[in-house]
């Protein structure tokens, strides 16, 4: 697909087939997350593939944002080592590096025919620790992944874009 094309046609899926994600599709999305930049080549995110029956029922008891899709990627970021900047303290590239690689990973799911869901209404905290993330790890985001159901279709906000001169500025 076309770059271009693949922008045209994503949008955030609400609702999955229940048919699995194959193996090679995935590890496509997750190799693309992989390549993502991140501030100096860090690379301080993590992203724990749900996918077994009991990892998928849990992520499913905390929110109700998993879609029932057959995948949930569940992104972190260690805080041990994601880039300080130096000009100015507490600026830190952690979840910027994150939504980079997950970016990422939306785009190939779509190239990939896939469905994906930016998600970050859950109970961060609690999830963690239900899944027994290390303490230097933050959750940013979850991101059902899975082919979309018939009936899926993009929100009705989705197409609605600010006009394009009040988001760039040419200085």
């Amino acid at each position: 697909m076309e770059f271009q094309e693949v922008l045209n046609q994503r949008y955030s899926v609400r609702m999955y087939e229940e048919r699995p994600v194959e193996e090679e599709k995935l590890r496509k999305v997750l190799e693309a997350g992989h390549m993502a930049p991140t501030a100096k080549n860090i690379q301080p995110h993590r992203v724990y593939v749900l996918s077994s029956p009991e990892a998928l029922e849990k992520i499913r008891s905390l929110t109700r944002c998993a879609f029932n899709a057959p995948v949930v990627l569940m992104v972190s970021v260690n805080a041990d080592e994601e880039y300080h900047c130096m000009f100015d303290e507490g600026v830190v590239s952690g979840e910027e590096d994150a939504a980079i690689a997950s970016t990422y990973m939306m785009l190939e799911a779509a190239n990939q025919g896939l469905g994906t869901c930016w998600v970050n209404y859950f109970p961060h905290a609690e999830t963690a620790k239900a899944f027994g993330l290390p303490e230097n790890e933050r959750l940013v985001l979850l991101m059902p992944v899975g082919y979309p159901a018939e009936n899926s279709v993009p929100s009705a906000n989705h197409t609605k874009k600010r006009p394009f001169d009040e988001i760039v500025k040419v200085l």
